[in-house]
């Protein structure tokens, strides 16, 4: 399927169970229809990987991801050789030489046929693809998610703006491989480092930041339907007021959601100083980090209470 409209995008990502915003459900529709990669940027936790996913669901179209880190390279991306299986033909052919050569009355003749095999062990059949060529290659329609590229090294970039702006691959021993369908593609990155201009050319931007208190409470709501609202809301507004304060590391979305459950394990109906204390190792990561919020326990206390 693909999404007709902008409120199509929307409504299709909602019904997975992701809310977007108008910006995002903007960039999914155009994403679609342009048949353009779509490079998103922000925070970490706050659902760069997750609308790749929910994209792939409403577009009926298989999720692949290659998780990128530093040292990745276009072996690891694109393909390798099953060296096992063809460590086995080897020894079939090394059984059947004898059949192989027979009749053979030169050296030459006997050469020509042992090479004509060569390409036995450089088929497709003994080919790994790995998660950019899965995605050119899938049967079905399929959204390749490359996450995290920021973590890879610059020359990886070079690699992948080909296969952007080919949709094919060569592989020296096979030739050139197109996708059978033109794959989607969403890139992500938390600004490790600064992507090349090359890249941002070749792709849709969309800069997911933290989420308003309103739509940050819908997605309490959607994903956690049975918890009071009441503890929701407290919830939303003490995790705005920690966002305020110069962390090291601003609570995600993933964060709250969190901490919201486990309040509501411990039967919270709406947040107290010294319960926001007690669990604050939840929501913040670093030491440091609480350490600077017991600080301002007050103001954070206060903004739960009322968004004071």
């Amino acid at each position: 399927m693909e999404f007709s409209s902008i409120d199509e995008a929307k409504a299709g990502l909602e019904r997975v169970g992701y809310l977007p915003s108008k910006d995002i459900a903007t960039v999914a529709f155009l994403m679609d229809r342009l048949q353009k990669p779509v490079l998103i940027e922000g925070p970490a936790g706050v659902g760069k990987t997750e609308f790749a996913k929910a994209a792939a669901q409403a577009l009926g179209r298989t999720l692949i991801r290659l998780q990128c880190y530093e040292g990745l390279d276009e072996t690891k991306a694109l393909y390798e050789w099953e060296y096992a299986k063809q460590l086995l033909y080897t020894q079939l052919l090394k059984d059947k030489i004898g059949e192989l050569l027979e009749g053979a009355s030169t050296l030459e003749a006997a050469a020509e046929r042992v090479s004509k095999s060569d390409a036995v062990f450089f088929s497709e059949r003994f080919l790994l693809p790995r998660p950019v060529l899965q995605a050119l290659l899938s049967p079905t329609p399929a959204l390749l998610l490359v996450d995290e590229v920021d973590k890879a090294d610059p020359e990886f970039e070079a690699f992948l703006l080909q296969v952007l702006a080919e949709n094919a691959v060569t592989i020296p021993e096979l030739g050139t491989l197109t996708a059978k369908h033109l794959p989607r593609v969403v890139l992500t990155s938390n600004n490790a480092r600064e992507l090349s201009d090359a890249l941002k050319r070749r792709c849709l931007h969309l800069y997911i930041d933290f989420p308003t208190k309103e739509r940050e409470l819908a997605i309490v709501r959607s994903r956690l339907p049975g918890v009071k609202d009441t503890l929701a809301q407290a919830v939303v507004r003490a995790v705005t007021a920690l966002r305020g304060l110069e962390l090291k590391k601003a609570p995600s979305i993933a964060e709250t959601l969190d901490w919201v459950q486990a309040l509501a394990l411990l039967n919270a109906d709406t947040l107290s100083s010294e319960l926001i204390a007690q669990t604050l190792n939840l929501v913040l990561k670093h030491e440091s980090d609480i350490e600077k919020a017991k600080a301002q326990l007050p103001a954070v206390a206060r903004a739960a209470a009322d968004g004071g």
